[in-house]
């Protein structure tokens, strides 16, 4: 697989490529939806060998997708409602993210598991932890094979039991006299929003056309042998106004808290009146981040516990810890959801209750909401055909559409492959899935570059600690951005205010992983949105200096995204004071609207 850049002259290419088409020659699948189920889902039907699109209204990941708890896990609470076959699942995604497809992004994390009850907790939590070991050493022989498995490579490291002084070793910051020891077991986590785009980046390293900000405003339908079917979609570039038709011999829905109102778009163009066949609630789940230094532990090891409502977990993450997470219905409209006061405060309780030291909302450097699809299928014909499942659903909406929604970060991967099956199983029964061996990019050769980390950094004149942190972004796609620095040395710089990020990554972001806007460089192609106190705005300026010229921006447009960038810091950060989600949303409606950039002006 080739790497192809995402930049604007690709995505001028992908809509030209759906202009293109016709009934008669139509693209075999086109995905809507950006996040990690939709971009999965592009990769997989164009590793099958199928003209692919991939669409997206707003930017990748904008969504649930770069908000979640950035953990790839099998579930400890699952095994608690005894659902085994998903914890089972999880596990084996887990373990091929982290040995075969996307070593380079996932990465192992210990957790301690402290407890207050000396026999009752130990008896419990461990055997619970016991089964959890037992049951990825399994998934991990379906996977991978029995002889990787046996390695260390092939399985993260077993669970273990700490006393309270090996718990004081390992996590100082906890409150040691509420707890006696603890378990230390093994998950993983990712930067979730770069999964998203090497997703997507992969797929049109295949062939796949891809398009940021291209929205769907209507479903197209024919009537053929008699039978109604959806066969492609109307699209509008929200950058230039412009529509289009596209064609498609299947088009999947994965549009993740949005699928509620693309399906009553697709339903409101049906001749026979039928109506939604899934009803969608959100649940809003908030994280807020703190500088690493509040909290005292040895490196990379985080905290689980559990709270009357939900999870609490405090995450390493480079320079700070992510704390999260809530569990409350949202009602509000899915395009603007946000934290608030009350939710921030409870993240804070619940920390403080485990803490040592008290944290405070002084503490807080950023914070993000995402929202959890809860989907449910309602009554309809019995003779539709359906996928349910707790994990995820797999729906056929209308001949030519199918819809996938549900599930977790984790099993992204089946979930796609689930929904192309689904969908190409009548014109394209031998199309096979190879997503499951198939690495993504940057992956491939990783390994190799990684045995270098002290090579390359006195060869780039880097710090090792920078060379390792490119590594887990990058994989062996670093050799594209090294190629930047040693075209333009001044990009190995740092980017004032940008919490250690290169001037090179944000050219590079620009160049080859198809940022149009300001934000998108600020929050998802790098997260410095919630890794610095001010969210950005210092280095706003330098970035905007730095990929003007490739995004095409002149002096007008460039002042735009700095001003629609300011006004989306200020809405967040009024929502955060917020004191009803009502008003938090209220706050995010005043955002400047990027697409319509000059026009708004």
């Amino acid at each position: 697989m080739k790497p192809r850049p995402m930049n604007p002259s690709s995505r001028t290419d992908a809509l030209e490529a759906f202009a293109g088409t016709t009934p008669e020659q139509p693209l075999d699948v086109l995905v809507v939806g950006g996040g990690v189920v939709g971009a999965a889902a592009a990769f997989d039907a164009a590793s099958r060998g199928l003209s692919t699109g991939l669409v997206e209204a707003q930017d990748l990941a904008q969504g649930t997708s770069s908000r979640s708890s950035k953990l790839i896990h099998g579930g400890l609470r699952y095994l608690q409602m005894l659902d085994f076959k998903l914890v089972s699942e999880a596990l084996r995604e887990r373990n091929l993210l982290m040995t075969r497809t996307a070593p380079h992004l996932v990465r192992g994390l210990p957790f301690v598991f402290p407890f207050q009850k000396r026999g009752l907790d130990r008896a419990f939590i461990g055997s619970g932890v016991m089964l959890y070991d037992s049951l990825s050493f399994a998934a991990s022989a379906r996977g991978n094979g029995l002889k990787s498995v046996l390695s260390a490579k092939g399985r993260a490291p077993l669970h273990r039991h700490m006393t309270r002084r090996g718990l004081r070793k390992r996590f100082d910051g906890l409150n040691h006299s509420k707890f006696i020891g603890a378990l230390e077991y093994f998950d993983a986590q990712v930067d979730d929003a770069r999964l998203v785009l090497t997703l997507a980046r992969s797929a049109a390293s295949l062939g796949a056309h891809v398009a940021v900000r291209t929205e769907v405003v209507e479903y197209l339908r024919e009537t053929r042998a008699g039978e109604e079917q959806v066969v492609g979609v109307v699209l509008r570039d929200r950058e230039t106004g412009r529509t289009m038709s596209v064609y498609a011999r299947e088009t999947i829905m994965a549009a993740g808290v949005w699928t509620g109102e693309q399906e009553q778009m697709a339903h409101a163009e049906a001749e026979d009146g039928s109506g939604p066949a899934l009803k969608v609630l959100a649940s809003k789940g908030i994280h807020i981040t703190v500088p690493k230094d509040r909290i005292p532990a040895q490196e990379h090891v985080g905290v689980i516990t559990q709270t009357e409502k939900s999870v609490l977990f405090i995450i390493p993450m480079d320079d700070y810890w992510s704390i999260g997470t809530t569990d409350t219905s949202w009602r509000e409209p899915v395009d603007v959801p946000a934290p608030t006061a009350a939710d921030i405060r409870y993240v804070l309780d619940h920390a403080n209750d485990v803490l040592e030291t008290d944290l405070s909302p002084d503490d807080v450097i950023g914070t993000w909401a995402g929202l959890r699809p809860l989907l449910q299928p309602v009554a309809s014909d019995e003779e539709s055909s359906s996928k349910v499942s707790r994990e995820h659903t797999v729906m056929r909406m209308a001949p030519g559409l199918t819809a996938v929604a549900g599930g977790k970060l984790t099993t992204y991967r089946s979930m796609a492959e689930d929904a192309v099956d689904f969908a190409v199983a009548e014109q394209f029964a031998d199309r096979e899935s190879l997503t499951d061996r198939l690495p993504l990019l940057g992956g491939q050769g990783y390994g190799e570059w990684a045995g270098r980390t002290d090579e390359v950094a006195a060869e780039q004149n880097l710090p090792p600690k920078t060379v390792k942190r490119l590594l887990g972004r990058y994989g062996s796609l670093m050799g594209e951005l090294l190629s930047l620095i040693r075209e333009e040395p001044a990009l190995a710089e740092e980017v004032p205010g940008g919490a250690g990020y290169l001037a090179a990554e944000f050219v590079y972001a620009a160049r080859y992983e198809g940022a149009v806007h300001l934000e998108d460089l600020l929050e998802r192609r790098t997260r410095l949105f919630h890794e610095v106190a001010d969210r950005g705005l210092e280095a706003a300026d330098h970035v905007i200096a730095l990929v003007a010229d490739d995004l095409g921006w002149d002096a007008d447009r460039a002042d735009y995204e700095k001003r629609a960038y300011t006004s989306y810091v200020e809405a967040q950060l009024t929502a955060e004071r917020s004191s009803s989600d009502a008003e938090a949303a209220q706050a995010m409606k005043s955002v400047l609207p990027v697409h319509q950039s000059l026009d708004a002006a």
